[in-house]
């Protein structure tokens, strides 16, 4: 995978952003209905966005919008041409459905293997995968871009703390991937148990899904 992309000066990012940008703006105004009566309410066409300065112009979309829109109301795809369809829980009201084209998932994975790779994983590395598998998209999202970026992945998803503690001592994988209040979680178990971090062979945590603190991060981190 070429990572050099990681390292444009900034005029060139700011050039490679805008054509995106401009990109993105012209198919959604074409194959978006939702997008479309935004412009129209701010009186602003596709053809208004120039550069990557232009993005303050756009709407904002908001989570209550996918709401309003359940379930495929934002899709700009027909729903036989996605490869893939997640959502949340939907505890707070109805679910936020999220629909990935085959394309999408390819973006997805890279995106993930260079978050990865900025985050110390390295090709033959072994992922141990803590996110869930099921509706919510972390776990096959961090699953996906792990082999891409060619790491051995253990889908073990959430839960059955003890096991996976076990399996962390026998597998000895070097990357652990888990929301920051399971990273405590199982570093109690390994305090529990005696074990002190220099026994532990995990040297990366990619932790993510909901807020922490630093307060947190020195918890993980001292366990």
């Amino acid at each position: 995978m070429d990572f050099s992309v990681e390292y444009l000066e900034l005029g060139q990012l700011r050039q490679l952003q805008s054509g995106r940008l401009i990109s993105l703006i012209s198919y959604l105004g074409e194959k978006s209905e939702f997008y479309k009566k935004k412009f129209d309410e701010l009186q602003i066409s596709p053809q208004d966005i120039r550069s990557i300065e232009d993005i303050a112009k756009l709407p904002i979309t908001y989570k209550q919008d996918l709401r309003d829109n359940y379930p495929f109301g934002l899709f700009a795809v027909p729903k036989n041409e996605l490869q893939r369809i997640h959502c949340s829980s939907g505890t707070t009201g109805k679910p936020t459905v999220v629909g990935y084209t085959k394309e999408d998932v390819d973006i997805f994975s890279e995106v993930v293997a260079r978050s990865l790779h900025a985050a110390g994983a390295r090709p033959g590395m072994q992922l141990h995968n803590a996110y869930g598998y099921g509706i919510f998209t972390g776990g096959l999202g961090l699953h996906y871009g792990a082999e891409m970026l060619g790491m051995s992945v253990l889908p073990i998803s959430g839960g059955m703390t003890a096991r996976q503690v076990d399996l962390i001592i026998d597998f000895k994988p070097e990357v652990i991937c888990c929301s920051p209040s399971y990273a405590l979680t199982i570093a109690d178990e390994f305090a529990r148990r005696g074990i002190t971090a220099e026994e532990i062979s995990l040297k990366y945590a990619v932790l993510g899904s909901e807020p922490w603190t630093e307060i947190i991060r020195g918890h993980i981190e001292e366990n």
